[in-house]
């Protein structure tokens, strides 16, 4: 039996990078496939572009940390990809290469973009890995000349209720790009002519917001399962959602953050921007001697557990984990009132948000199972 771990959101931005995987890096460096989602750049220089909201510039180094922590493939296909440019992006990959990461989800073209990643694990079994983003600042994505992410854009439409009342909220309606949609199940089905599992991780959803999942998400997670994905891994959210199994196969709606550093000053805490994003979440206090300034809800996170056997996927699960003000992610022990607590979170926001995905402890892991 081989297994897969899978984490949030990465952006290591300390002097010493290696201390965000303190924790877990036996962990990872144990596993038969490790992957997570990369939210900064590391580069010696670029040129951030003015679209990008929050940008982090993070020095070269911190490559060789994620390769140290036991990753062996990362998604860079998301909305900070291009934050410093075309070169700063590049150089990531390289950086990310040298330290012996496959990256997927970017490339100099739409067909790089879209290139999937293989692992051959110590089985046998060949597992292809895809990554998009539908967090997509302007011309974050790439096409036929132009260098990017591979894209799952999507639309809203705003619906009026009230035609009479003028003022009330209205329903919020979201699907995905046709263009796009059909782009990635072509890459699905490609990758299963030459893979056993096929992996698709999506950079997607409401960021902040408890439980909500949007419309296009289920969409794309039904179309994703239909072409032939043996799981999806989402993630963008900084908290945890909930998750589903659609045919059997499991869907992570998000995997809320792992190694993900973040200061706040009063400058930016009192910015129009910041208030606008703090209003979303639960509880959201600034804390500026701390490296990790997300509402109290993203200390709750997770590691996706898959088990591969055989060439397929017999057992979906994750490890809960802990994030204290210091950044670094803990995998929480059974006895611990916080592991309780991850699971029961992980049910209640699945309830909300009408997914049919259960939660059975098993020793130190949690296993989902169809309700």
């Amino acid at each position: 039996m081989a297994v897969i771990l899978a984490t949030g959101d990465i952006a290591p931005d300390r002097e010493h990078p290696d201390e965000c995987f303190a924790a877990t890096r036996d962990l990872l460096a144990g596993a038969d496939l490790a992957f997570g989602q990369l939210e900064t750049s590391f580069a010696e220089r670029g040129t951030r572009l003015p679209q990008a909201r929050h940008a982090v510039l993070t020095r070269p180094e911190a490559a060789a940390a994620v390769g140290r922590a036991g990753y062996d493939v990362i998604s860079f296909a998301g909305n900070h990809c291009l934050d410093w440019g075309n070169n700063a992006m590049f150089e990531t990959v390289a950086n990310l290469e040298a330290a012996g990461v496959t990256v997927v989800g970017v490339g100099r073209n739409i067909a790089e973009a879209r290139a999937p990643a293989i692992t051959v694990l110590g089985d046998g079994t060949r597992v292809a890995v895809l990554a998009y983003s539908s967090i997509l600042p302007m011309s974050y994505w790439a096409d036929e000349r132009r260098p990017g992410c591979a894209p799952m854009r999507a639309h809203t439409i705003y619906e009026q209720i009230e035609h009479d009342q003028p003022g009330t909220p209205p329903r919020i309606h979201s699907y995905p790009h046709r263009d796009d949609l059909a782009a990635m199940e072509a890459d699905i089905r490609a990758a299963r002519e030459v893979a056993d599992v096929v992996l698709v991780s999506h950079h997607w959803g409401i960021h902040f917001v408890r439980a909500t999942i949007a419309d296009y998400q289920r969409d794309v997670a039904r179309a994703a399962i239909a072409a032939g994905a043996d799981a999806i891994l989402g993630h963008h959210a900084h908290i945890l959602k909930g998750m589903e199994l659609i045919d059997g196969k499991p869907v992570y709606y998000s995997l809320c953050n792992f190694a993900c550093d973040l200061r706040m000053d009063p400058v930016h805490a009192a910015s129009k921007s910041f208030k606008e994003i703090q209003s979303l979440a639960e509880d959201w206090v600034p804390d500026f001697d701390s490296l990790y300034n997300f509402p109290a809800a993203a200390r709750m996170s997770m590691i996706a557990r898959l088990e591969v056997k055989e060439g397929r996927i017999v057992e979906a699960g994750f490890l809960p984990l802990w994030i204290d003000r210091d950044a670094v992610p803990r995998v929480l022990a059974p006895d611990d009132a916080r592991f309780g607590e991850t699971v029961d979170y992980m049910a209640a926001v699945t309830a909300e948000a009408g997914l049919n995905a259960r939660y059975r402890v098993a020793g130190d892991r949690v296993v989902v199972e169809a309700a």
